[in-house]
C-alpha cells in the first residue's frame, strides 16, 4: 500500500504545464531571495573591507568597490594581531564543546536511561529555564563567576568564567535525551546480562550508536561558544585574554584601525565558522532528524 505526501501543491496541478511553470518560477524566486537575504551581509562584509577609507565615509554607499585593496587583509592581521585572539576564542570554544559534552551527554543519559525519582520535575526546570531571556541571567551569572558560591573563587578572566555557566545547556540535554530514548531498553539489558555497569553501557552501547546527535550538538556548542560576544565582554577584562569579538569591539572605540581593517577582521573571523557550517551542514539535518521518529 503507497502512502502519498500531502504538499500544498497538489500533483495533478504540477503535471500541468502551466502549473509546472509557475512552480518552478515561484521557487526560483524563494530561492533567489533567501540567498540575496542570507548572502548579502557577508558580500558587504568582504567589499567593505576591499574598499578604500574614504569610499566606506562617503554618505552614499557604493554596492561595488570602486577601487580593490585586498592588502587590507594582511594589515588587519597585523594590526588586529588577529592570530593571537582567534586563538584564544578556539581554546574557548573547544574547551566549553568539551565541558558541554561530558555534562550534557550525563544528564541526558540519567534522565532517559536511569530515571531518577524526579527526573521529571528537573527536566521541566531545565525546559522553563529556555523560556528566560539571556539577559535577565547576566546579572546572577556575573556575581556567580565573581565570588563563587561556598568555595568563594574569583573566576573572571579565566577560562573557567565562559566554559561552567554554559556546561549544562538545556536546549542540548533536551536533544539529547529524545534521541537517547529511541535507543531499545533491549539493548541496555542484553549488555547489564553480559556484566557491564551503567557507565560500560553509556561508553560502548549509547554513544555510539548517538554519533548522528552528538555532531549536532558538538557543532552547536562550538558555534556558539564562537560567535558569543556578551558574557566574554563582561567576564574576560584583561585584553590578552579576550576573544576576537570582544578585542575587535575594544580597538575600534579607540581608533586605532580604520573601518575596511574592522571589515576585513571580521571576514577573516568568519571564515572557520562559514567552512564547518558547509562541512557539516548535512551532519545537521540528519541528527535533528534521527531522534524524530521511532524506529
Amino acid at each position: 500500500m503507497s502512502s502519498s505526501t500531502r504538499t500544498l501543491v497538489s500533483d495533478a496541478d504540477l503535471n500541468r504545464g502551466r502549473g509546472r511553470v509557475i512552480y518552478r518560477i515561484v521557487l526560483a524566486v524563494m530561492a533567489i531571495l533567501f540567498v540575496a537575504v542570507f548572502f548579502f551581509p557577508l558580500y558587504w562584509m568582504i567589499t567593505g573591507a576591499v574598499k578604500s577609507p574614504v569610499e566606506l565615509a562617503q554618505p552614499v554607499p557604493t554596492l561595488f568597490p570602486h577601487s580593490w585593496h585586498p592588502e587590507t587583509f594582511a594589515d588587519a592581521w597585523q594590526k588586529l594581531d588577529i592570530g593571537h585572539f582567534l586563538l584564544n576564542t578556539a581554546y574557548y570554544a573547544v574547551g566549553g564543546w568539551l565541558i558541554q559534552i561530558i555534562v550534557d551527554v550525563a544528564a541526558a543519559y540519567a534522565l532517559s536511561k536511569l530515571r531518577p525519582v524526579f527526573g521529571g520535575v528537573v527536566l521541566g526546570g531545565m525546559l522553563a529555564s529556555l523560556m528566560l531571556p539571556a539577559a535577565a541571567l547576566l546579572v546572577p551569572s556575573y556575581l556567580t563567576v565573581s565570588d563563587v558560591p561556598v568555595i568563594g573563587v574569583n573566576l573572571l578572566n579565566t577560562p573557567w568564567a565562559l566554559w561552567l555557566p554554559g556546561a549544562a545547556n538545556a536546549f542540548n540535554i533536551y536533544v539529547l535525551k529524545r534521541f537517547f530514548d529511541q535507543i531499545p531498553d533491549d539493548l541496555l539489558d542484553a549488555a547489564s546480562i553480559d556484566g557491564a555497569g551503567r557507565f560500560r553501557m553509556l561508553w560502548n552501547v549509547v554513544l555510539p550508536l548517538s554519533r548522528p546527535v552528538l555532531a549536532v550538538v558538538s557543532i552547536f556548542a562550538i558555534i556558539g561558544s564562537w560567535k558569543d560576544f556578551l558574557w566574554p565582554l563582561l567576564v574576560l577584562q584583561d585584553p590578552q585574554a579576550q576573544t576576537f569579538s570582544v578585542a575587535l569591539s575594544r580597538l575600534a572605540f579607540t581608533g586605532y584601525v580604520t573601518q575596511n581593517e574592522m571589515f576585513a577582521g571580521l571576514a577573516i573571523a568568519s571564515i572557520p565558522m562559514v567552512i564547518i557550517f558547509m562541512i557539516f551542514q548535512r551532519s545537521i539535518l540528519n541528527g535533528l532528524s534521527a531522534g524524530a521518529l521511532k524506529g
